[in-house]
């Protein structure tokens, strides 16, 4: 095993594999991977040969790309075997296929088909120099997937077939690259079809990003690139400024907002510079979507896109979702693509103006007139939900052996994990009583400055607030976790600790897990006698009406415009959120005898629950 080979797999390929291969007549299909995005395209289609004992999937990487991390790990998730590039080359594979252009794939030893890594081919970008390609002429950078220099390899096509999901591809394919219209495959588009058949599970995929009733989720995407909405290249570098302004301009309870970046900026700038970018943010409310396993049933769920001129906003535009341009396209898009027909009609973000204005009158006003002919809903696939039943029979075309009798289905969309939000930057409220004793509240995560409009204001700030100093200054403190966590004492002993340690908070409250707010109130001294912690207070609106967080506010508005518990546990509250209205009742916990409700600690333990990850 010498001559470098040492990392080469002997099983199931490999000079003396029939040894050891348990199967050793398995026809051989190579999954080759450029970076992140173009795998996450390969893994659509990775199941279409499920269940079929005559067929071994491998897996490689090209190393060519700039963008290798997070490959390696990926590629060891699928569980296939991963061949070494060099071993790759010398494997005679029964079918090989890609989704990228990029790499010395001319060199691969069987029939090779390349699918599309994005919504179709739009962009253009330079040719690397892999020794194998048409060399540059200096003229602007060629449309990737559609011209010479990235279909030809000495004059000859690089892949045996092309797959397109339109004939509009297949237009623009003939007018750059004739020579390679020969090996054009019309197919469709697997990821739309994943999307389109996942769209009944649109309100589970909101719950699991935590959007409450009555609250709409804003996604902000970015695609990779300078000129993206999360670059620094264009004229304005907009995303300082509108990161904290997303959070704190709009109201926490009727605004959910999430991001999806493209694993380019995911993996290129690492996920911990990522995550330490977006840190405001991500105290003020916003949702950081896994870009490989999350993003397109984040879209589903999504009310409304901020957006660039990446695939994201062109999804979301097929499915009917509106979409607002944070960045204006530059000279990167094939001028004749239905992305760059669609970036030139869609409306844009003013990023200076007011968030909340702009996305009411995206959301609430006509659909943009488009420009003559089909929009992205047509031109995303022109076989919409057939693409699993055309590639897999191109598939085993070029394998040479009949399909399997079963029909050809894809993998539905995963089920994400519930993502609860937790704000711990501290929240501005603002709460009115309006008609039928009603108490509207709006929260603001860290505003910079006071929000408009009528209404008695305070502080709510959650107890692991990055800066400590603003507890002291808050009139309620709240948490979350699990009411039986022996960390905490339990919510009786911690809220009464809470009002101790602060004296100028006036409502301490402890959220649980499953929707209910645990709070205590100060009571007025009697007597001339410091104030005292009142009775523990179970607030319930239902698992699902609203953060509880809320009630603890609305709680204090009723106080502090002087009304009695004794009304609450007669009547409840009733709070409103924007146009979302929800009754909450309250009663008093018991002193003794459980754990949630007891004041002084003494109850048996309970075992302890992890909290929800920060």
């Amino acid at each position: 095993m010498g001559d470098g080979r040492a990392d080469w797999l002997r099983v199931p390929v490999g000079t003396d594999a029939a040894r050891w291969t348990t199967r050793s007549r398995c026809r051989l299909v190579l999954f080759v991977v450029h970076n992140v995005t173009s795998a996450t395209r390969l893994l659509d289609v990775l199941p279409l040969f499920r269940d079929d004992l005559r067929v071994q999937s491998l897996i490689t990487c090209t190393g060519s790309s700039p963008f290798r991390a997070g490959v390696a790990e990926l590629m060891a998730g699928t569980g296939v075997p991963v061949l070494p590039w060099e071993q790759a080359l010398e494997l005679p594979a029964h079918l090989a296929i890609s989704a990228s252009f990029g790499g010395q794939l001319p060199l691969l030893d069987a029939p090779l088909t390349v699918l599309s890594h994005g919504v179709g081919y739009n962009k253009r970008l330079a040719t690397p120099d892999t020794g194998h390609r048409t060399p540059d002429t200096g003229r602007p950078s060629p449309v990737f997937g559609l011209s010479p220099e990235w279909l030809l390899a000495d004059g000859s096509p690089v892949a045996d077939a092309m797959v397109l999901s339109h004939p509009e591809q297949l237009d623009r394919l003939r007018a750059a690259c004739p020579e390679a219209v020969p090996t054009a495959v019309i197919a469709g588009d697997p990821c739309f079809d994943r999307i389109r058949a996942a769209l009944p599970h649109r309100e589970r995929f909101r719950r699991a990003l935590d959007v409450r009733p009555g609250q709409r989720l804003v996604l902000l995407n970015s695609t990779w690139n300078p000129d993206a909405l999360f670059g620094d290249g264009g004229a304005d570098d907009v995303l300082p400024s509108l990161l904290p302004r997303l959070t704190a301009e709009l109201p926490a309870d009727e605004y959910r907002v999430a991001a999806v970046l493209h694993p380019n900026i995911w993996h290129g700038h690492g996920p911990g510079q990522i995550r330490a970018w977006l840190d405001r943010a991500r105290r003020g409310g916003l949702a950081l979507v896994d870009p490989l396993e999350g993003w397109r049933q984040a879209l589903i769920a999504a009310d409304a896109v901020i957006g660039d001129a990446g695939s994201v906003s062109y999804y979301a535009a097929a499915l009917g979702i509106p979409v607002l341009m944070g960045a204006e396209p530059s000279d990167g898009l094939d001028a004749a693509s239905p992305v760059a027909a669609f970036v030139r009609q869609a409306p844009r973000l003013s990023p200076h103006a007011p968030l909340r204005a702009q996305l009411d009158a995206l959301l609430n006003g006509p659909v943009p007139a488009a420009d003559s002919g089909p929009g992205p809903a047509e031109l995303v696939s022109s076989v919409p939900g057939e693409a699993a039943a055309l590639l897999r029979r191109h598939f085993y075309r070029l394998i040479g052996i009949p399909e399997p009798p079963e029909p050809a289905l894809f993998d539905p969309l995963p089920l994400p994990p519930y993502e609860r939000t937790v704000r711990t930057a501290p929240l501005r409220v603002v709460t009115r009583a309006v008609a039928n004793g009603e108490i509207e509240v709006s929260r603001y995560a860290d505003p910079r400055s006071e929000p408009a409009g009528d209404g008695d204001a305070h502080t709510a700030v959650h107890e692991d607030t990055l800066d400590p100093g603003r507890l002291a200054l808050a009139d309620v403190v709240f948490r979350d976790g699990a009411a039986g966590d022996v960390r905490f004492g339990g919510p009786g002993r911690w809220t009464a600790e809470i009002l101790a340690r602060h004296p100028h908070c006036s409502v301490a409250a402890f959220l649980t897990d499953t929707g209910t707010c645990l709070a205590r109130v100060r009571t007025p001294g009697l007597g001339g006698a410091p104030d005292g912690a009142g009775p523990l207070l179970r607030l319930s609106g239902g698992a699902w009406a609203a953060d509880p967080a809320v009630h603890a506010s609305a709680l204090h508005a009723h106080l502090a415009a002087g009304g009695k518990v004794t009304e609450l546990t007669a009547s409840g509250l009733t709070v409103r959120t924007g146009g979302h209205v929800h009754r909450v009742t309250v009663t008093v916990a018991e002193a003794t005898g459980d754990a949630a409700g007891d004041a002084a600690g003494d109850a048996a333990p309970a075992a302890p629950v992890t909290p929800p990850a920060r």
